[in-house]
Parts: C-alpha cells; sequence; structure tokens
C-alpha cells in the first residue's frame, strides 16, 4: 500500500491527496506533524531518497531557524535538523513500497 507523508494544511500535500483519490489509489495518510518523525521512519525515507532532496529550504520552518543551525552542513546536524523539526522535510513524500517520490506537481501520480 502507498504511504503518503503529509503536514494537513499543506496545499500541496492537498493536492497530492486529491490526485491519488481521484484514482482511486488506496494509500496510508502519516501526517509529520501530528504523527511525528522517528529515527527509524527517517532512516528508512534516506534509504531511497537524498538526504539534501528531504530537506527544504524553502519552508518557513527553515527560514525561522538561526544562522548557525542553517549553516549545519553534516549529515548528522541535518538528520538532527530534521528529527527536531519535521516540517523541514520536502512535502508530500510518497512512498510506493518501491521509490520514495518526494514534492508534488500535477501528472506526477499519472503513472501509478
Amino acid at each position: 500500500m502507498l504511504t503518503l507523508y503529509v503536514i494537513k494544511s499543506c496545499d500541496t500535500c492537498r493536492k497530492a491527496r486529491k490526485a491519488l483519490d481521484d484514482r482511486g489509489l488506496a494509500y496510508r495518510l502519516h501526517d509529520l506533524r501530528e504523527d511525528g518523525l522517528s529515527a527509524g521512519l527517517l532512516e528508512e525515507l534516506l534509504e531511497r531518497a537524498a538526504l539534501l532532496t528531504l530537506l527544504n529550504k524553502r519552508s518557513t520552518t527553515w527560514r525561522n531557524l538561526s544562522d548557525s543551525q542553517k549553516a549545519s552542513n553534516g549529515d548528522g546536524e541535518i538528520r538532527t535538523l530534521l528529527l527536531t523539526h519535521p516540517t523541514l522535510i520536502k512535502r508530500p513524500v510518497l512512498d510506493t513500497g518501491e521509490e520514495i517520490r518526494v514534492g508534488y506537481r500535477d501528472g506526477d501520480y499519472d503513472d501509478l
């Protein structure tokens, strides 16, 4: 089954959910704010998606970080930031079971 990682208030996440619903695809919804992000889940995602692909430097959360936090460039430091602030993950993240798709634009799920 597909798993869609979202923040429920995110407009792009809503579009992704609608795209899956319109195609009649079953999926499990995981809200990163409500359901959280564990170290284990982050590692599962990172097995199939690059760390910098998951990091959303355009988010409000990123803009609110201190300059020293933004200067973090080690993988461990970035992982810690993502675990501390799950809203730093670019959304939505779709786990198809075979691949991870980060972000959404119209038509991205047409091949599912």
